[in-house]
């Protein structure tokens, strides 16, 4: 006859956070999933004291973001890059000059009827000191909001003097910008303008203000039609209006490195453009897609993902690789 006994359970301990704590060889509670994330998040929040700062440039560098395709990540690019560098220790004016207003609302200001904007420096010559919002999220990070008034201004400024220049007079009239003799250690290290997906009035304006220009390139075969009209533009606007221009920096968004196709697009775009193109490609990323949904960049939103961390390495690139002389 066999003898059944029921097996005695095992004891269960139940461990208490104390006893997690003193377990340092068994339990690292800085290497858990949850951990991580806080610390990704505190480095978003805090990002200007708590990771190196970057060596400040010795004046603005105004940057017009253009391409007047849309839906290559421009706006995007824009606010996630302007974010990462204020993380990175400097201090960013973004101006927002699209009527539909996507920049503001990924920076978390406000932009409806009524507030002060790009619209009142643009066409009433108001200060734009005057016209500057913080964004809440992001320290070191100023905003010119975009209301919907803008969509107008192309008609208004139609018989207005010097039309081209206005937002050149605008920006080289606030007191910092400039270089460290003349706007002192509050400068703008940074003017990121973030430009309407059209070559109208409000992108020439924006060609004329400008020193350098970010052009986001998509990883994809249509993305490169109609680059060598805005290129054309470009050379017209440096002949005619704005000598110190420079196509400085080439971005690839959107880059999906399982497709041949991408790759593709992206050897041809580096070919063409050389050292003006920045290493690393922006991935294609939900979490990218849904931060201004909550009035929020990426870079806050979700600052330990793929997208985040690249737009802060591409930041990072950026400034390293200094204004073209």
């Amino acid at each position: 006859m066999v003898s059944r006994e029921t097996p005695t359970p095992k004891a269960f301990t139940v461990r208490t956070a104390a006893d997690l704590a003193l377990a340092d060889s068994e339990f690292a509670d800085d290497a858990t999933p949850l951990a991580r994330a806080a610390e990704h998040i505190v480095l978003a929040r805090h990002g200007a004291r708590m990771r190196p700062s970057l060596p400040r440039p010795e004046s603005t560098r105004v940057f017009v973001v253009a391409n007047q395709k849309g839906g290559v990540g421009k706006t995007t690019s824009t606010v996630n890059v302007a974010a990462a560098l204020a993380q990175l220790g400097q201090r960013i004016l973004v101006i927002d000059l699209d009527p539909q207003g996507n920049a503001s609302t990924a920076l978390g200001v406000e932009h409806h009827r009524g507030v002060a904007s790009t619209y009142d420096a643009l066409v009433d010559g108001v200060p734009l000191v005057e016209v500057v919002s913080t964004c809440p999220e992001v320290e070191n990070l100023d905003v010119v909001p975009a209301t919907i008034d803008l969509a107008g201004a192309e008609i208004e400024l139609v018989s207005v003097v010097a039309r081209e220049s206005r937002l050149h007079k605008a920006i080289q009239g606030h007191p910092k910008v400039g270089s460290a003799t003349e706007a002192g250690e509050d400068r703008y290290d940074y003017v990121f303008i973030d430009c309407p997906p059209s070559l109208g009035l409000l992108t020439l304006n924006a060609l004329v203000a400008g020193a350098e220009m970010m052009i986001p390139i998509q990883a994809e075969y249509y993305a490169l039609e109609g680059l060598g009209q805005l290129l054309e533009t470009v050379e017209m606007v440096k002949a005619h209006l704005n000598p110190r221009l420079n196509v400085s920096t080439i971005l690839l968004t959107m880059y999906d490195a399982r497709t041949r196709l991408a790759a593709g697009v992206a050897d041809e775009v580096r070919d063409h453009f050389g050292d003006q193109v920045i290493k690393t490609a922006i991935p294609r990323s939900v979490r990218v897609s849904e931060a201004p949904s909550y009035g929020q960049t990426v870079m806050t939103y979700d600052p330990g993902s793929p997208g985040a961390l690249c737009y802060l390495e591409a930041a990072r690139e950026l400034a390293t690789k200094g204004a073209p002389r």
